[in-house]
């Protein structure tokens, strides 16, 4: 589940600021060493991530800790690079902008490979396809086979969400934004709003382990690419990313990890 033109994946972001950003700091990175070579200096590969979207990213409530898909693979390509991860977690609103503010090295947060993104970031090769889904109460009665049919409903969507833009994009439906997952779902379940917009893997996790009384709806979108992002102007970087993803794809550890967390091999497209 992130949104310019449509994804999860699932997530737009506001470009102006981000290009305004990345123009106020171009001289000085046209001088830059490529950020692969500072990231070896330090031994730390810096990955944002939003920690509060399970089951891609999030914190484990027995341990604390980091957890999910998200995390395991760039846990995996950090290895790879011979680097030790050093995750920051940040609201989805604010992730793309601290990119490009250089506050982390890259972005594993399921964020959507889009023509509109690419004119300000650099992706990596795709390590996860998926669609958008709606979901329901378990009780709910009227049938949504599209956002069209929720004309007259109120839909909640993630915040700064490629999905909160497809839906707005729907002339009808009133559009709730929240800034994560959880609260959203929760007014779903309690009858605040009449479904939810997000990722088909994501609802998948969701029915198996929430307790909320809630189910899948309809996909209605079209299978979305999520990548690894980064800064423009630094190549070698995204080449040892690439190569990492494809070294994973080639041994099984992608398949492993996204068996691990959907139960499908969600690190390629559907047959």
């Amino acid at each position: 589940m992130r949104k310019e033109p449509f994804h999860h994946s699932r997530r737009a972001f506001g470009l102006a600021a981000v290009l305004l950003a990345l123009g106020a700091a171009a001289m000085p990175a046209a001088a830059a060493a490529d950020l692969l070579d500072t990231a070896r200096a330090r031994g730390t590969l810096r990955i944002a991530l939003e920690g509060t979207y399970p089951p891609f990213n999030f914190r484990d409530p027995k341990s604390g800790q980091l957890a999910g898909y998200d995390v395991e693979v760039a846990q995996a390509v950090a290895g790879k690079l011979g680097l030790k991860p050093a995750f920051v977690t940040t609201e989805w609103a604010a992730i793309l902008a601290g990119l490009a503010a250089g506050r982390y090295d890259v972005i594993a947060s399921q964020v959507g490979i889009t023509d509109k993104r690419q004119q300000a970031f650099d992706f990596s090769r795709p390590y996860t396809y998926s669609s958008p889904q709606l979901i329901v109460r378990r009780n709910e009665q009227a049938h949504y086979a599209s956002l069209a049919d929720l004309k007259g409903r109120k839909l909640g969507v993630g915040q700064g969400s490629v999905f909160e833009q497809q839906a707005k994009q729907v002339p009808g439906i009133e559009v709730r934004s929240y800034p994560a997952a959880p609260e959203n779902l929760q007014d779903l379940a309690f009858g605040r709003i009449d479904a939810a917009l997000n990722d088909s893997l994501m609802v998948a996790y969701l029915l198996k382990n929430s307790k909320l009384p809630i189910r899948a709806g309809a996909r209605v979108g079209q299978v979305e690419r999520m990548g690894i992002a980064m800064r423009k102007g630094n190549p070698k970087l995204k080449a040892a990313i690439d190569g990492a993803l494809g070294e994973l794809e080639a041994d099984g550890s992608l398949k492993a990890i996204s068996m691990k967390w959907f139960g499908s091999d969600a690190s390629r497209p559907a047959p």
